[in-house]
């Protein structure tokens, strides 16, 4: 029995389940049984496994990475090429784009790299089309872009997103508050510091016990369901922010634009005639969340043409320091910081202080 047929009994069965206390504890099964099988279509057994992102990423440059997914003919190579002033083939016909062509903006002193992906099919999760390779690239992005057609746009969103959470692809979403930690012995602790409405202590052991893990302590910290457990065990979730790209707003009327205003994570936009780039790209810088640090040379005024980009988070001065050259950590004697992190201009700093964006850094060695 081939693993997709084995798919499909699970999730006919999970569809014939009714959804109750009772059988709540089955449900958790079965979603684990489907993880694994999930997971193993991802990284197929045996062998090095090398054929699964086969000549389709590009190597990552810039600052930050989005990728743009949608169903072929839905105008992503038209926006690419707009934006980026990149040629990526674009025809009338579907599944132009063959492989990944990138493109790279600058915007706001920031290198942003833009990857057009071939177009996804439904069905991609299992393997059909290019869909396996379009996945793998999309889930090293800092950023998504689900470029949809303005005409039918949720059909098309709840698919796209159905096959990217079959890939464990998280979207604007954050890692549940679960606690998970292995151990040699000593049985299943299992501790809520909340109310739980869907897992107990048996539907945890249950789950666990799919994955032969019978020694563990897992501290559930908000209302979690079966599936955040899953996504803790696994391991190999991503979790990246998304927008909705609504290309051809040109064909619909004003009354339905607003409407599409309103969508969460939305930018309605048209990619043949340039209309709302402006509102898309400073969507886009406040998802990746980029900080600017500027450089100041002794004795000179700071560099603003040029700033050093850290992604949010990380963005210490040891941070800033690795990103430059590694071994410029070990000769640095303290640094001197002017911006809206430190309480005086310019105050000196260690390598642990966090800096903020648009700050302006003079480096002092030892």
């Amino acid at each position: 029995m081939s693993i997709l047929a084995k798919i499909a009994e699970i999730e006919n069965e999970m569809a014939r389940t009714q959804r109750n206390k009772a059988t709540a504890h089955h449900l958790g099964l079965l979603k684990a049984r489907l993880a694994k099988l999930r997971r193993e279509l991802i990284t197929p057994k045996g062998g090095s496994g090398g054929a699964t992102g086969e000549g389709f990423d590009v190597a990552k440059t810039g600052d930050a990475r989005i990728g743009f997914v949608g169903f072929p003919s839905v105008g992503k190579s038209t926006l690419l090429s707009n934006l980026a002033g990149v040629y990526s083939e674009v025809a009338a016909y579907e599944f132009t784009t063959l492989t990944t062509v990138p493109g790279v903006i600058r915007y706001k002193g920031a290198k942003i790299q833009l990857l057009d992906l071939p177009g996804i099919i439904e069905g991609a999760k299992d393997g059909k089309g290019r869909g396996r390779q379009v996945i793998a690239v999309a889930r090293t992005c800092n950023l998504i872009l689900i470029v949809l057609d303005v005409l039918k746009p949720l059909g098309h969103k709840k698919l796209i997103e159905h096959e990217l959470e079959g890939f464990g692809i998280r979207l604007n979403k954050q890692p549940p508050n679960i606690g998970f930690k292995r151990k040699d012995k000593g049985g299943i602790n299992f501790t809520a510091t909340c109310a739980q409405s869907e897992l107990d202590g048996d539907t945890v052991k249950s789950i666990l016990a799919e994955y032969k893990i019978h020694n563990a302590d897992i501290t559930l910290r908000s209302d979690s369901t079966a599936d955040d457990l899953i996504d803790v065990v696994e391991g190999n979730r991503v979790y990246i922010p998304c927008i909705y790209v609504l290309n051809k707003i040109d064909q619909i009327s004003i009354e339905e634009l607003d409407i599409i205003y309103k969508v969460p994570h939305c930018v309605p936009i048209s990619a043949h005639h340039r209309w709302n780039f402006d509102d898309l790209l400073e969507r886009m810088w406040d998802y990746l969340r980029l900080v600017r640090i500027y450089t100041k040379p002794k004795g000179q005024l700071p560099d603003y043409t040029s700033p050093v980009v850290l992604p949010d988070g990380r963005t210490a001065v040891e941070d800033f320091c690795l990103k430059i050259h590694k071994n410029l950590i070990k000769e640095l004697k303290y640094a001197l910081v002017w911006g809206a992190s430190v309480k005086h201009n310019p105050q000196k700093v260690g390598k642990d202080h966090v800096m903020n964006d648009e700050d302006v850094i003079q480096l002092v060695k030892k």
